[in-house]
């Protein structure tokens, strides 16, 4: 199965590959604005000042969107796998409710921490971590990116983790934290390859990443559908990681990483002769193309969270912990 590519993610694609090849960058520093060479100056994603502003200006364009169900009133502040998982979720409520969400309550977010790297050329970006009036106790892990400094951060990655899951990381005598590479040989796995490592973990098992509800537990539940008699599930797991899906890490305390990345998976629920698919709720039939007869089709977008340890810890810790893992529909297919 092929994915399909928006005129809105091709515009997105063709925007960095423009930023990719800019020679220089505008950079604010304590003593004013100067022109340095951002491809190749080492410098933080941001001022903790302007993290704070960003954080408050996505906060806005999500509740505008949310409340309207339109996702042009954000689409400047999301991107990668945040823009597909929520532009599907706002765009299933317009279809089904035009007038807009009448259950709608704002996102509230507080306590915010901001964990800013300090890196050589773009993009650049930085997480926040805070607390919502939403998902109980769970902190709201947020990454923000940008191709450049003429853009505003959008969210790539948005994930909930438990209280107290999220690790220390490692900073300069400035508070300044490490990001660490995508092909960082150091880690049990690279961090560009995580997002494959994981699909196939998905399908064939094996080793390298921790027990848990979205490893072990996620496999375990998927053999169970699958054997459900009278109706066929079959998954399909593709790795997604370039432009603005790509994996974002930060250097944690013990040497290891928190690592961002994306993935993507069908689902092809196959009806048994004579019987007929189970009809979908109001949401999955907005994003559904085709009728509706022997079998459905629905494709989504995932974004992980994880724990990758340093390299050759040794007894058992070289294992990747998934820390937090939200997963949207994006479309889905009759037939």
């Amino acid at each position: 199965m092929t994915r399909d590519r928006s005129p809105r993610r091709l515009r997105r694609r063709d925007r960095n590959a423009l930023i990719a090849a800019s020679m220089t960058a505008l950079s604010l520093t304590a003593s004013g604005c100067v022109v340095v060479h951002g491809e190749r100056e080492v410098l933080p994603a941001t001022t903790r000042a302007e993290a704070a502003k960003a954080l408050q200006r996505f906060t806005d364009a999500y509740n505008a969107a949310d409340k309207a169900y339109d996702s042009s009133l954000d689409e400047d502040y999301v991107t990668g796998a945040l823009a597909d998982i929520d532009g599907a979720r706002l765009k299933a409520g317009h279809t089904n409710n035009p007038g807009g969400n009448s259950a709608h309550q704002p996102l509230k977010l507080s306590d915010a921490k901001f964990t800013i790297p300090k890196k050589a050329g773009w993009p650049r970006w930085f997480l926040a971590d805070a607390h919502a009036n939403k998902g109980g106790d769970a902190r709201w892990l947020l990454v923000f990116t940008r191709g450049s400094l003429t853009e505003p951060f959008q969210v790539a990655y948005l994930t909930l983790v438990a209280p107290g899951a999220v690790p220390e990381f490692t900073k300069d005598k400035d508070g300044w934290a490490e990001a660490v590479p995508a092909a960082s040989p150091e880690l049990a796995i690279q961090p560009r390859d995580l997002s494959a490592r994981y699909t196939t973990y998905l399908k064939n098992g094996g080793s390298g990443f921790a027990k848990g509800a979205h490893t072990s537990g996620w496999r375990a539940q998927r053999t169970e559908d699958a054997s459900r008699p009278g109706l066929a599930t079959q998954y399909i797991d593709e790795p997604l990681t370039n432009g603005d899906y790509a994996p974002l890490a930060l250097r944690t305390a013990d040497g290891g990483a928190l690592v961002f990345f994306t993935t993507h998976h069908y689902a092809k629920q196959t009806a048994a002769a004579g019987a007929s698919v189970p009809t979908p709720n109001q949401d999955v039939q907005a994003l559904t193309k085709g009728e509706i007869k022997q079998s459905l089709t629905l494709e989504f977008v995932s974004n992980e969270v994880v724990l990758d340890p340093k390299r050759g810890t040794g007894s058992g810790s070289d294992e990747i912990s998934m820390l937090g893992r939200i997963q949207g529909l994006t479309a889905a297919r009759g037939g």
